[in-house]
């Protein structure tokens, strides 16, 4: 009989400790709200509206930071602005959630390749292939095509002389 309060508040406490564990998502869950968010955000990608994109992308990745892909278009958005090293640092944000994200790492090859790091890139390029394996997957071709064009920002050559008006 002197037990049995102990025993009602042991499951007592226990229930209520495992009633919020059952109610999050589990990790390969993103919020559909941040998933329709990114789908608007490569739409308005698509039509060059690069600057609506990000913010559709930014507020994506605020209702669910865990949407890996998002990091993913932003740095898409990044390269298309010439804004190689952010491109890179959200790659990099995408990579630490799934370090074998072969879009992440194609984009952020590319984006290497941009700012003349071709040896970086180049290892990226072979850990695509190893994750990508006997099966052939579009991020080694994009990537290696990238890398055979080289850089066009960084090797474009400034004037020696300033322009005169």
């Amino acid at each position: 009989m002197r037990s049995l309060p102990r025993l009602l508040l042991i499951g007592l406490a226990a229930t209520a400790l495992a009633a919020p564990v059952s109610g999050q998502r589990s990790d390969d869950q993103i919020a559909p709200k941040s998933m329709e968010l990114q789908h608007q955000a490569r739409e308005l990608m698509s039509i060059g509206k690069l600057e609506q994109a990000q913010d559709m992308l930014e507020t994506a990745l605020a209702v669910d930071p865990r949407n890996r892909s998002a990091f993913v278009d932003m740095a898409r958005v990044a390269e298309r602005q010439h804004l190689f090293g952010k491109a890179i640092r959200m790659t990099n944000k995408a990579l630490l959630m799934e370090p074998n994200d072969a879009d992440a790492i194609a984009v952020q090859g590319e984006a290497m390749v941009e700012l003349g790091a071709v040896p970086r890139a180049q290892a990226n390029l072979q850990k695509l292939q190893q994750i990508c394996g006997a099966k052939s997957c579009p991020q080694v071709a994009e990537l290696s095509t990238a890398i055979s064009r080289g850089p066009t920002i960084a090797s474009a050559k400034v004037p020696e002389t300033p322009k005169k008006d």
